[in-house]
């Protein structure tokens, strides 16, 4: 017992002396790992049989599908990786400013950025995948809470919230791929247990309130400030030389004037007959044989053709995301943004999306009333509704319900998708002028894949009994 403890004074001695004559700093100016040190740490070796356990089915399933599944899937595990090093350095490091914490993050943020540039990018048939990958690896950013002022959740409801936005794209794959291909459902599925319970039942157990810095440990300072930061906007472009001439009012006057400008010119001058071709009597309608005065409809048709197609510029009012009076959410007029997020919000008010398009709105909390109104391609995420979640004027919107919702309502819409969870299978679902309705439901267990049930949109009315009986129509495979 004496002699292990000789040797381990001895070793701390000799990495003491090492690190007072500069030695042992690694290239982001902290101290080195310590190597077997570190890897007997409990949260390290909980972190490492987190990876093994979760991550590795992740990266199994990849192997069997290949291609850029496997590649989106390599940058998640690159990421887990830094992660790793991150909580290692974390315990030899002070708890940095703001500044600082964004450079010491730096490695995590440019893995995570790669996997968005590939959530971006268009045209590719597992967009699906690349977007859960992308947003589930938000939740390794909760190694930067750094207390309730921070601006972001607590470390295990971070990961929760990430893991939220990333399953509406991961119930994707599961749906798309249900009967089509297994490794991809295998795929979504180990990507969900990497994170529930993986991840979440790793920071729960270790870190629940955040990361423990080292209040003795070494400083991570922000990076120079003579090149501008990694992701940081380009300083804009110097304006044309022309804005910049010494003689504005004589380059605006060599300029040829053109449109009406030109033609108001033109009548000043006083020469306004100057350049027309004189009108001889055999070019007079008159004296024209050719012509009759009889107007043809083809010639009817060509001269009315110019006004019938003049484009009409439609007005697009600019996008909005405001509380009103307190009580209603107005989420209006957004192409394109898939991160609108409501997170303030309580059961007293309600929410009214209106002409939105390709666009993913998050609802974080209980709310009265939820209406999707004239919205494309528009993606919905919420909890719990107190009286009923409305699509009306809709085309090929998806929504899903993570709590309870009593009353579910499509009018005069055409494709939509509804993903109910176990608390909201008791709602009731009114139809009305809609086609191509498909509801989801989880299944009998966590590992279950969800069951789709079209809705019916046609329906057969017999009369008997001085009254008519409806029922909808069976097809088979419904």
């Amino acid at each position: 017992m004496e002699g292990k403890l000789v040797e381990r004074l001895e070793a701390a001695v000799a990495r003491l002396e090492v690190l007072a004559a500069g030695g042992g700093i690694s290239a982001r100016g902290l101290p080195d790992s310590g190597g077997d040190d570190m890897s007997s740490d409990p949260s390290i070796v909980a972190f490492e049989d987190l990876v093994d356990q979760f991550a590795a089915k992740v990266s199994g399933a990849a192997e069997k599908i290949g291609g850029q599944v496997l590649d989106v899937s390599k940058l998640l595990l690159e990421a887990f990786s830094v992660e790793k090093k991150l909580l290692m350095e974390i315990k030899q490091t002070q708890k940095p400013d703001m500044a600082g914490l964004a450079e010491f993050l730096k490695p995590l943020n440019e893995v995570i950025m790669k996997v968005n540039s590939m959530a971006e990018a268009r045209g590719s048939e597992f967009i699906n995948h690349f977007k859960s990958a992308a947003e589930s690896l938000s939740a390794l950013a909760w190694i930067a809470y750094t207390g309730k002022d921070c601006g972001m959740s607590m470390p295990i409801a971070h990961v929760e919230e990430s893991w939220q936005a990333a399953e509406f794209y991961n119930n994707k794959v599961l749906v798309e791929y249900k009967t089509k291909d297994p490794n991809h459902v295998e795929w979504a599925k180990a990507l969900k247990e990497l994170y529930l319970p993986g991840l979440r039942g790793y920071v729960k157990s270790h870190y629940p309130l955040g990361p423990v810095w080292n209040a003795s440990g070494k400083k991570v300072s922000a990076a120079p400030s003579k090149a501008p930061p990694s992701g940081a906007p380009a300083p804009p472009c110097p304006p044309p030389a022309s804005h910049f001439t010494s003689e504005p009012s004589k380059a605006s006057s060599s300029q040829p004037k053109q449109g009406m400008s030109a033609v108001f010119q033109e009548l000043s001058s006083g020469n306004v007959t100057a350049g027309l071709r004189k009108v001889t009597d055999d070019m007079k309608a008159k004296n024209r044989t050719d012509r009759t005065g009889v107007v043809s409809t083809g010639e009817k048709q060509t001269r009315s053709t110019p006004s019938t197609t003049t484009p009409t510029i439609k007005k697009v009012a600019p996008p909005k995301l405001e509380l009103q009076m307190g009580r209603k959410w107005a989420v209006e007029n957004h192409i394109g943004n898939k991160n609108l997020v409501i997170d303030d919000c309580d059961a007293k008010q309600s929410v009214y999306v209106f002409g939105c398009k390709d666009s993913v709105l998050q609802i974080q909390g209980k709310v009265n009333n939820i209406t999707l109104d004239k919205c494309t391609k528009m993606g919905v995420l919420f909890k719990d509704v107190v009286a009923a979640f409305e699509i009306v004027n809709c085309n090929g919107v998806e929504a899903q319900c993570q709590g309870s919702a009593p009353t579910i309502s499509v009018d005069n819409t055409s494709g939509a998708q509804l993903y109910l969870s176990k608390d909201s299978l008791e709602a009731a679902i009114t139809t009305a002028k809609s086609i191509d309705i498909n509801v989801l439901v989880p299944g009998a267990t966590s590992d279950a894949d969800w069951a789709e049930h079209p809705l019916p949109q046609q329906y057969i009315h017999v009369y008997k009994n001085g009254q008519f009986e409806t029922s909808p129509v069976s097809h088979s495979g419904a």
